[in-house]
């Protein structure tokens, strides 16, 4: 039961990131009013006899959604009666299917109605939750069958810092991008890393300061996840999880950040820019998985406590 349900939840899992990839890739190529003001018809049909590019974006990524939504709520019931005496499984099934639902409402609203850029930025983050929450439940189908094990770790509160800084940072690193992308100032700089070497590298308009605000919260989580990376590297080699999750995080944030630069260099190239949805998505799941070790070391460290204070009173 076990081994289905495993190969179920990763194709759930792909299912997700080509979820939140394709709305990426609405975005990018403004297929969003592709099937008109209708939902979840295709300008009012359910076969749309004039058939255009971004009416092929926008209805596929819908039926992309819907599949793959039947999927998460399959999973979500599946894992809480295989797993549900796993302490987080119950809450990243709820998560994982609400978000979802919540993600596709917003998408329905603002096909519908409109929404504004602002509010429209958040549907990447709201995807990216839903997202993580389905690798979560993933990694705990694979904990519990003792693939690896990384359910006991004790994690000490400088690195605890670090893990619950940085994925709060990250998650407006991941808010400031969208922004940029629905405000259409991803080319708003012509230079890289300064925005302009002409005017001394520095913003006049609105555009370019989004475009500048968003470099500077990517460069310092590039700074942050290498710090982090460095104290992995020379305290917890022996906590193979933490050790090779700040590495990982670490690669994964430098193609982040030189797709960024690319993204400039190649005026918006399509695969370049879907690349970098991708890389801050993945890097966005591994924090996760990062954090979700570091809400249970303190329940750890109570009970390596209780232990030894059992042996105590037994000697």
């Amino acid at each position: 039961m076990h081994r289905l349900l495993k190969w179920f939840a990763v194709a759930t899992t792909v299912g997700m990131l080509l979820v939140l990839i394709g709305g990426a890739l609405v975005t990018k190529t403004e297929s969003g009013a592709g099937c008109g003001d209708s939902w979840p018809l295709c300008n009012g049909e359910f076969v749309p006899n004039s058939i255009t590019p971004k009416l092929l974006i926008e209805l596929s990524h819908r039926l992309v959604s819907g599949t793959v939504g039947i999927m998460v709520l399959i999973l979500s019931i599946w894992t809480w009666k295989a797993i549900g005496h796993v302490r987080e499984t119950k809450f990243l099934s709820i998560l994982s299917f609400s978000f979802l639902v919540l993600q596709a409402l917003l998408g329905a609203a603002a096909v519908m109605w409109g929404q504004s850029k602002t509010v429209l930025a958040l549907h990447f983050g709201i995807s990216l939750i839903s997202f993580t929450s389905v690798l979560l439940l993933t990694l705990l189908i694979f904990e519990v069958d003792k693939k690896f094990n990384a359910a006991t770790l004790v994690i000490d509160s400088k690195m605890q810092f670090h893990i619950i800084g940085v994925i709060v940072y990250s998650y407006f690193v991941v808010y400031s991008g969208a922004f940029v992308r629905h405000k259409g100032a991803s080319l708003a700089c012509p230079d890289w890393p300064v925005c302009n070497f002409n005017q001394l590298g520095l913003p006049t308009q609105s555009h370019e300061w989004i475009q500048m605000g968003h470099r500077t919260a990517a460069g310092l989580i590039f700074v942050w996840i290498f710090i982090a990376m460095l104290r992995a590297i020379k305290y917890h080699k022996h906590q193979k999880v933490i050790y090779w999750g700040w590495i990982v995080s670490f690669i994964l944030v430098s193609l982040q950040v030189i797709s960024g630069a690319t993204i400039v260099f190649t005026n918006l190239n399509l695969f370049v820019a879907l690349a970098h949805a991708l890389f801050i998505a993945c890097l966005f799941g591994v924090l996760s998985y990062l954090l979700l070790l570091a809400t249970r070391s303190k329940r750890n460290q109570q009970s390596l406590q209780q232990v030894k204070e059992d042996r105590i009173n037994i000697n």
